[in-house]
């Protein structure tokens, strides 16, 4: 496995690639591994001759400075997870390679990141879609993996990708979850003894409500149960829990069968905010 920390350095060995008839996967991810990101590196060793893995805790799409100084980073750990799983190039640029000089350019998603997260998260998705593009126009991959805990951003990035044309395919994994239900996420390391014993309770919540949407309980009362079993756990400050179109995210009043519903909520738990969905076909 390669390390290489610049933009010119990625494009050059990319290239080669591509000239060379290899397919190139991106995995683009925040670092502090976890199953869920080595599923992904897996995925795309299975597909691509090429698996690039890149690691930068990218600033512009964090809304919360305490959040982003927060954030686990562990490099020598994730390195040595990565090889293994199929990694030929780990690219960990710096704030400054990946953003020479500010950035002025502001995408707008419409309805798409006008809810859940980004609502609750204004500016998210303009830091999600900058570093994406950045990292697709740096890496020239054929595919690249994303995991499907994080469904709206999977939503914003296809958006993105058919917007401006990029030549690449977009594949989405489902989340892979602790024994307990626990969706995996890089912030769980953040959890304190109490709040990790708690956590569990997302999944059961979600759980029970896509059983009531299979039900055909309408969506209203779907979302107002679930924030009750939420907010009855002291621990647990409910941010959102929606009943939403799987494909335009819009919130949904009643379940039809054939239309695939997604259920998501954000929540924090001693000071961590932690998303999960889960999907109703």
């Amino acid at each position: 496995m390669q390390i290489l920390t610049t933009a010119a350095e990625l494009q050059a060995y990319t290239e080669q690639a591509r000239q060379t008839g290899k397919r190139v996967g991106l995995v683009p991810t925040m670092g502090a591994l976890h199953a869920g990101h080595l599923q992904l590196v897996q995925a795309a060793r299975a597909e691509c001759d090429e698996v690039i893995v890149s690691i930068f805790v990218n600033p512009t799409q964090f809304n919360n400075a305490e959040d982003f100084r927060l954030y686990p980073r562990l490099p020598e750990a994730d390195a040595a997870l990565l090889g293994p799983a199929g990694c030929t190039v780990l690219f960990e640029p710096s704030v400054d390679e990946m953003y020479p000089q500010p950035t002025v350019l502001r995408f707008d998603f419409g309805d798409l990141e006008r809810v859940m997260e980004g609502a609750h998260r204004p500016g998210h998705f303009n830091g999600v879609a900058t570093v994406v593009s950045k990292l697709f126009h740096m890496a020239r991959p054929h595919r690249a993996y994303f995991g499907q805990k994080d469904w709206q951003q999977v939503a914003v990035v296809r958006q993105l990708v058919a917007d401006l044309s990029f030549d690449l395919e977009i594949v989405a994994r489902p989340t892979i979850r602790e024994a307990d239900g626990l969706a995996m996420s890089s912030r769980n390391r953040r959890l304190g003894a109490e709040a990790r014993a708690v956590a569990p309770l997302l999944h059961q919540v979600l759980a029970a409500a896509a059983a009531q949407v299979q039900q055909g309980v309408p969506s209203a009362q779907v979302q107002a149960e679930a924030n009750i079993a939420l907010a009855a756990e002291p621990l647990i400050t409910p941010e959102y829990f929606e009943v939403a179109d799987a494909q335009t995210l819009q919130p949904l009043t009643a379940y039809m069968p054939g239309r695939s519903v997604v259920l998501c909520l954000a929540a924090h738990l001693g000071g961590v905010r932690l998303i999960d969905n889960v999907v109703v076909e």
